[in-house]
């Protein structure tokens, strides 16, 4: 282990004599690895994987390790989980393995470009957690993640489905430092409820005026599929992206965005056009415009007009 295992077991020993204050630190954007951990991930964290997480981050720029652990906490609960496949055998006839749940040819053709550190398995193996968690770091640098260049298709690469790298994000943000904004960053249960319903309509269609199958319509527009989430959070809002950004509450610019916010695009002036629903880590999900799916994509991009930010969960 690196100098980072030393610092998080450090950390791990002042927590505990500060009776579980948490962690100090900026809270930085996903692409660092020098993001802090949440008091959520010093508490749900094995501290030895915590530890792997973050050393393993630093052989790629621009990953951090809370992408890392979000997918180890999706794919084993940090090597917690007792299915098959996890501490020995295969979870499925494809044959995913160990605690980050690699297929045998992908993890040896990792190993092979990417010789593992000493302090594993000999040979090397995915039921290690070390080598494990190592390879993933390797296999998400070489998908896309390497300098942030595109972060959501390295999560798609690992396991190709939207629901999936919407999962892993949230968790992401989860785990990272609260202590630059106070205590109002944990998402709400109503944001969190929003989301997971938005999750599940991941692939539909876009349809112009659609309100989802639930209305006999085969998709939603962007509107549409914003007030169904939070309907569904047994929160009314208004139909339209202007009327929704009109109801509020807006999120004053500059302040960090939490999951479960709207996020607008066009004039604040009467000329709101476009809204999604931010699920943290950069990304919303999205129903973009006729002819493509609901996805998840980052909120901003080139040219967005982006125009602002509500929280409907407050």
């Amino acid at each position: 282990m690196g100098r980072i295992t030393a610092a998080v077991l450090g950390l791990l020993v002042l927590v505990a004599v500060l009776g579980g204050a948490g962690a100090g630190g900026v809270l930085s954007a996903f692409g660092s690895s020098g993001t802090q951990p949440s008091s959520a991930a010093l508490t749900d964290i094995p501290p030895d994987y915590l530890a792997l997480y973050m050393d393993a981050t630093t052989t790629c720029p621009g990953l951090d390790w809370t992408v890392l652990a979000g997918i180890g906490k999706r794919e084993s609960d940090h090597g917690r989980s007792t299915l098959p496949g996890v501490p020995r055998g295969t979870k499925n006839k494809a044959g995913a393995r160990g605690p980050m749940q690699f297929l045998l040819p992908t993890f040896q053709s990792v190993v092979a470009k990417h010789p593992l550190p000493k302090g594993g398995a000999t040979p090397p193996s995915p039921y290690n957690k070390q080598d494990a968690i190592y390879a993933a770091a390797s296999y998400l640098c070489d998908s896309g993640a390497r300098d942030g260049r595109s972060l959501t298709d390295a999560i798609y690469a690992y396991n190709h489905d939207d629901w999936y790298v919407s999962q892993v994000l949230t968790q992401a943000q989860a785990y990272t430092s609260d202590a630059a904004f106070g205590t109002d960053t944990t998402p709400t249960a109503a944001a969190l409820q929003a989301i997971n319903y938005a999750q599940g309509q991941l692939g539909l269609p876009y349809e112009w005026g659609g309100n989802g199958p639930g209305t006999s319509d085969a998709g939603f527009d962007c509107s549409g599929l914003t007030k169904a989430a939070y309907a569904a959070a047994k929160i009314a809002l208004p139909r339209t992206a202007q009327t929704q950004y009109d109801a509020g509450p807006r999120v004053p610019a500059g302040q960090q965005l939490q999951p479960g916010d709207l996020v607008f695009y066009g004039n604040p002036d009467g000329g709101i056009h476009h809204v999604g629903l931010y699920t943290g880590g950069g990304q919303m999900i999205d129903a973009p415009r006729p002819g493509k799916t609901i996805r998840v994509e980052p909120y901003r991009y080139r040219g967005d007009g982006y125009a602002g930010a509500t929280r409907p969960s407050t």
